[in-house]
């Protein structure tokens, strides 16, 4: 009872300490509020109003229609073009595509020829040109099949598939990258804040006073864990609720309560790590050195970014050791496929024993640093 009083009033002093600092107050909010809303709107990789010219030397009925079908929102309505400015308009950046449908192409297509249509795509968009050249292709083979199947016989396919998105029916990015900033930034801010204030403590000599008192390392670092994850945690809800259902209207599948236990754990990890860089750490500029050298490559090879499976098999190997890849792995299960705990208890166990780790490495080098500081 003694340690928890003591943890009590530590913990309430970092959130004094917190609260009276405006500029990582800002942070924290910014990073769950501006910072998400702009990653879901401004990262979109679907297809959308995208420029299109239709080089028309056809003059068919079969060519009109392939010119009518490219349609909001996917494509702007397709503008005719000449042949000769398809090079200047695509240099200038116009279009994004251009299609170009050959002369007497009707009559190859009604005699049962296979007429080639030529397709410009500024791949200076990668995104929007390789989602678009795919749609552009569909919609152009699907005119020429109903086209053909009204003026002669129907041949039926020897296959079809049948398509079933599941999670996400729209395929909207918005869905995906929200969710994953907030994982993000979960790592980014735990490691800082927690790291931040040890090294505040050291450099305004406060440590060893903290050392002297009746307070072991396991309360100091204790209560800078749970103080600055109590925030996040905070932090995370609200922007769940508030940003991403109400601004974004992005719909949540799974249990927010389950989630935010999965958050809590793997705070308690992230904490532990930036407890541990600030016992390296000298000052505020070298633990932001060591912050990212470790945070980068935990977000970026987590699972949030790229998926794992396309990932080289020995770095896929490597990332099943890494909590951050736990974290992606069972906040998509709950958030988007409404998973339970009954599937997500590994990855809660092996982020919850990371944690543990971590906090034992922190707890080995706290006092041995505080006495060479002194």
């Amino acid at each position: 009872m003694r340690s928890a009083s003591t943890i009590f009033w530590l913990v309430s002093k970092e959130l004094r300490s917190l609260l009276q600092d405006w500029v990582l107050l800002g942070l924290v909010i910014y990073s769950f509020s501006l910072a998400i809303i702009a990653q879901a709107q401004g990262n979109a990789q679907e297809l959308h109003n995208a420029s299109i010219g239709i080089v028309d030397e056809d003059h068919s009925e079969l060519s009109r229609r392939i010119a009518r079908a490219f349609m909001p929102p996917y494509f702007r309505p397709a503008q005719l073009v000449e042949a000769r400015d398809v090079e200047h308009l695509m240099n200038t950046g116009q279009y994004t595509f251009v299609v170009d449908i050959p002369p007497h192409f009707e009559r190859d297509v009604l005699d049962g020829r296979r007429p080639a249509v030529q397709m410009s795509v500024d791949a200076t968009a990668v995104m929007q040109a390789g989602v678009g050249a795919g749609y552009a292709q569909q919609i152009i083979l699907a005119e020429v099949g109903s086209f053909v199947s009204r003026v002669g016989p129907v041949r039926a396919s020897p296959v079809n598939l049948t398509v079933r998105i599941a999670f996400n029916p729209n395929v909207t990015t918005a869905w995906f990258t929200s969710i994953m900033g907030i994982i993000s930034n979960v790592t980014m801010l735990a490691i800082i804040l927690a790291g931040a204030a040890v090294v505040r403590e050291r450099e305004h000599g406060t440590m060893d006073h903290l050392l002297v008192m009746p307070v072991n390392p396991f309360e100091i670092a204790m209560s800078k864990i749970l103080a600055n994850g109590l925030v996040i945690v905070v932090a995370v809800g609200l922007s769940l609720y508030l940003v991403v259902r109400q601004l974004l209207g992005i719909p949540i599948a799974g249990s927010v309560p389950l989630f935010m236990v999965g958050v809590a754990l793997y705070l308690f990890f992230a904490a532990s790590v930036g407890v541990f860089l600030a016992t390296i750490a000298r000052t505020m500029p070298q633990l932001g050195l060591l912050f990212i050298l470790v945070a980068v490559p935990l977000n970026m090879l987590s699972g949030a970014n790229t998926p794992l499976e396309s990932m080289p098999p020995f770095l896929r190997t490597i990332m099943q050791a890494s909590p951050s890849t736990h974290f992606v792995s069972f906040a998509q299960a709950i958030l988007y496929r409404g998973a339970g705990f009954d599937v997500i208890w590994p990855q809660y166990l092996a982020v919850a024993a990371m944690g543990c780790l971590f906090l034992g490495l922190a707890l080995l080098r706290f006092r041995s640093v505080a006495v060479q500081s002194s």
